[in-house]
C-alpha cells in the first residue's frame, strides 16, 4: 500500500468525542501520546489555534514521517518526540514542558502498522514475523516464538489474547519449531489454523487473530507501557486538565478503568466508556471495539 493510500484509510476513532472531552481551548498545550498518522493531533491543533501547541509522542519512525506529512501547515505548533508515551517524564522535559492542559492516548494498532508491508502485524500477507512498533527494539515476534517455553507461549496467548485454545496452539508451535524455524506470518497462521479444531474456529475473525494480537502485545510490552503512563500522567496535568484513553479490547479497558478510578488525584468523568455510534462503525469498521474513558486532574 502506498503512503497516500495509507493516509486515505486512516480515520482517527472517536475523534469528535475525544477532542470534545479533552476540552481543547485556544492557546492550550496538549500531549498526544500516540501520534500515529496524526489524525487526533491535527484536530487538536485546529481547535487550539492560533497559538495552541501539541507535543506528540510516537516510537514508530515511519508513522512520524507520514503523520508530519498529514499535519500540513500547523507543524510550527507541533513538537514530535520519538519515544513511547511511557517515557512522558523524559520526553516532556526534552521539549521544555512540565505540565499540559490535556493528554490523549489511543492505544489501538494504526492503519499504518496493519497495512504497511514488512511489519509482520497481519497474516493477510506472508512476511517476516517482526511486530515491533519501534524497530530499535531488539526482540521480534519470531524471537518470542522461537525462545519462549510452551508454558510461556500458552500464557501469552491466553492472557494477552484471551485465546481459549492457547495450550493447544503453544504445543503445536513447539512441535513445529523442532522441525523448522518459524519466521513468517504465513507459517504461524497456518500452524494456528491446523492446531485449532474446525469446530472452534471463530465465525467473524481469522482463527489466528488473537494469537497475533497477543504476540504484538508481548513484543511491544503494551500493557506495561499503558500501566506506566496511567501512573505518570497525572503528574504532568494542570489542575482540571483531562486525560483521554482510547482502548480496543477488554484487557486494556480493565487496566484503564482500574488505574483511573484508583488514582486519588483524578476524578473519573466516564462511569461507562464512550463507544462509537452506528454511523462511525459503518464508515470505519475498525472503530467497532474502541472505548474511551476520561478523567480530570482534581487535586
Amino acid at each position: 500500500m502506498t503512503n497516500s493510500s495509507l493516509r486515505e484509510v486512516h480515520r482517527p476513532v472517536l475523534l469528535e468525542e475525544t477532542v470534545g472531552m479533552l476540552k481543547v481551548i485556544p492557546g492550550g498545550v496538549y500531549m498526544d501520546g500516540t501520534f500515529g498518522l496524526g489524525g487526533h493531533t491535527k484536530e487538536i491543533l485546529k481547535r487550539s489555534a492560533p497559538d495552541g501547541r501539541v507535543v506528540a509522542f510516537d516510537w514508530d519512525e515511519e508513522a512520524i514521517r507520514l503523520g508530519l506529512e498529514n499535519i500540513g501547515i500547523s507543524r510550527d505548533r507541533l513538537q514530535v518526540v520519538r519515544r513511547n508515551f511511557r517515557e512522558i517524564d523524559v520526553g516532556l522535559k526534552e521539549v521544555g514542558i512540565a505540565v499540559v492542559d490535556g493528554i490523549l492516548i489511543d492505544i489501538g494498532l494504526s492503519s499504518l502498522q496493519l497495512e504497511a508491508e514488512g511489519r509482520g502485524f497481519s497474516f493477510s500477507r506472508d512476511e517476516p514475523l517482526d511486530m515491533r512498533m519501534d524497530r530499535r527494539r531488539p526482540i521480534t515476534a519470531a524471537q518470542v516464538v522461537a525462545d519462549s517455553t510452551e508454558e510461556e507461549l500458552a500464557d501469552i496467548f491466553y492472557y494477552y489474547g484471551d485465546e481459549k485454545q492457547a495450550r493447544r496452539i503453544a504445543a503445536a508451535i513447539v512441535k513445529e519449531r523442532k522441525q523448522r524455524t518459524i519466521e513468517m506470518t504465513g507459517q504461524l497462521a497456518q500452524i494456528v489454523g491446523t492446531a485449532v479444531p474446525k469446530r472452534f474456529h471463530p465465525n467473524r475473525i481469522h482463527v489466528a487473530t488473537k494469537v497475533f494480537q497477543a504476540l504484538r502485545i508481548a513484543v511491544n510490552e503494551e500493557l506495561a507501557n499503558l500501566g506506566e503512563i496511567l501512573e505518570k500522567a497525572p503528574n504532568h496535568l494542570k489542575l482540571s486538565g483531562r486525560i483521554c484513553i482510547i482502548s480496543f479490547h477488554s484487557l486494556e479497558d480493565r487496566i484503564v478503568k482500574r488505574k483511573l478510578a484508583g488514582n486519588p488525584r483524578l476524578s473519573v468523568l466516564t462511569k461507562k466508556p464512550i463507544t462509537p455510534d452506528d454511523s462511525e462503525i459503518m464508515s470505519n469498521p475498525r472503530a467497532r471495539s474502541s472505548r474511551l474513558r476520561v478523567a480530570e486532574r482534581a487535586a
